[in-house]
């Protein structure tokens, strides 16, 4: 009988600090954003004070990616339905030269503000050695997700709406 009282309290003791456990992990504070200063080719300045109130998507890519350039289309196009709800798309390429980035884009246009590496300290701070990689910054301040590699449009519908921000067709199908 003490030997099954025994095991039983051990049993309920491991429980609940499995329990406990799950519970201070589920109540992760969010993280907060680094500090970062990008201009975009056009001379536009951003910083962490100048985006607060509104949802940023990082995407960083670069010229050679293939997956980039498949997905660089509905990008645009969210970026071009959410931002009067208020997004922010940051495109920052990785490492390349500004005559590599003018040249490809000449070619293959983007509609949305281009970041040059050797005008941000994001690269670095998001370790973007893949690509593509997203990031999405909420309106207070703290990242919401982040995504490594090609994931197509729903997914980044998904990742993005984690910041409060779903287009008019997100909302619908639910």
């Amino acid at each position: 009988m003490r030997a099954r009282t025994f095991l039983l309290r051990g049993a309920l003791s491991g429980a609940l600090f499995l329990a406990t456990l799950g519970l201070v992990a589920g109540s992760k504070d969010k993280e907060p954003a680094p500090r970062f200063n990008a201009t975009t080719t056009s001379g536009e300045k951003f910083t962490n004070d100048s985006i607060k109130g509104k949802v940023v998507l990082l995407e960083f890519w670069t010229t050679w990616c293939g997956f980039c350039a498949d997905e660089a289309a509905f990008v645009d196009k969210i970026g071009r339905e959410l931002s009067p709800k208020g997004l922010v798309l940051l495109a920052i390429d990785v490492g390349e030269s500004k005559k590599t980035v003018k040249k490809y884009l000449d070619q293959h246009p983007r509609d949305c503000k281009i970041v040059l590496m050797e005008n941000t300290n994001l690269a670095a701070m998001y370790q973007a050695t893949v690509y593509p990689i997203y990031v999405v910054i909420d309106r207070d301040g703290y990242i919401v997700g982040t995504q490594r590699g090609a994931g197509g449009e729903e997914a980044l519908r998904r990742l993005i709406a984690r910041a409060g921000l779903e287009s008019e067709d997100d909302s619908d199908s639910e």
